[in-house]
């Protein structure tokens, strides 16, 4: 699976000015590569997160889901859409869309774990299911940004088969170390590859660390970008997970009876 990033300075509250960097930042990316699957950063439409979502967050995610379909089946390129701000049913949400190479929408997923330091919670309303889903016969999962925190969820999603965890995120100092580690320990605990895009810029409170990065099975740092807007592409050799488990046979080994 051949993946790329994009890691993105993304405009505070300027959804417009947003929308039309990810369409020419994906156009000019496939002009120069042929990736399987391209990620986005979290909150990609409006950054993370202005304090008055009322007419910027994307109205049942209908201008990000044209975007995203017309870009997918254009390119005949999986996209893992990031996440965006969105609004159903009168509550807000951090949505992630996922959209095949015909351009159709193969997933939605709200964010589950939102970020209280920052009162996320007051503003987003938490989604309730696993961002699991089959791309190119790959499992792959999504975990956004704080999600990654969370053992337990991501292991869910390994037991069920995942193979890739994508991590949208809008992750700032002072804890780049943490992303760092972090996106490794998840990668060797559930002996899986993971792919992480972040932002960078700033808003007037946040500095956004970058460092999107691909992590292998074993915890090696396959590519690691700075602080600026770049991309990187990455094939993801998937013949190796395999071997992996079977030497180190980690789920084999669990005792799920009493982990309780």
């Amino acid at each position: 699976m051949k993946v790329s990033g994009i890691q993105l300075d993304v405009m505070y509250n300027q959804p417009k000015e947003n929308f039309e960097k990810v369409h020419s930042s994906i156009n000019q990316l496939m002009e120069k590569e042929k990736p399987d699957v391209i990620l986005l950063p979290e909150m990609w439409n409006v950054s993370f997160f202005p304090d008055e979502l009322e007419g910027v967050a994307d109205y049942e995610g209908t201008e990000t889901r044209a975007l995203l379909s017309r870009l997918a089946k254009e390119h005949a390129v999986n996209i893992v859409g990031g996440s965006v701000a969105t609004k159903y049913d009168g509550h807000f949400y951090n949505t992630s869309y996922v959209y095949n190479r015909e351009g159709q929408l193969v997933h939605t997923y709200h964010k589950v774990h939102l970020f209280s330091p920052a009162n996320e919670h007051e503003k987003f309303k938490r989604g309730d299911h696993l961002g699991l889903v089959e791309m190119d016969g790959v499992k792959v999962g999504i975990a956004t940004c704080y999600d990654l925190r969370f053992v337990e969820w991501i292991r869910l999603m390994a037991l069920k088969g995942m193979e890739v965890l994508f991590v949208p995120a809008a992750w700032p100092h002072p804890r780049l170390q943490v992303w760092q580690t972090l996106l490794k320990a998840r990668a060797i605990e559930n002996q899986i590859y993971v792919v992480g895009v972040n932002t960078c810029g700033a808003t007037d409170d946040l500095k956004f660390c970058g460092h999107s990065a691909v992590i292998s099975p074993l915890g090696k740092v396959i590519t690691e970008l700075n602080e600026s807007e770049e991309t990187f592409t990455e094939n993801l050799d998937l013949s190796k997970l395999k071997g992996i488990r079977k030497d180190i046979g980690v789920f084999k080994d669990r005792r799920p009876e009493l982990y309780h």
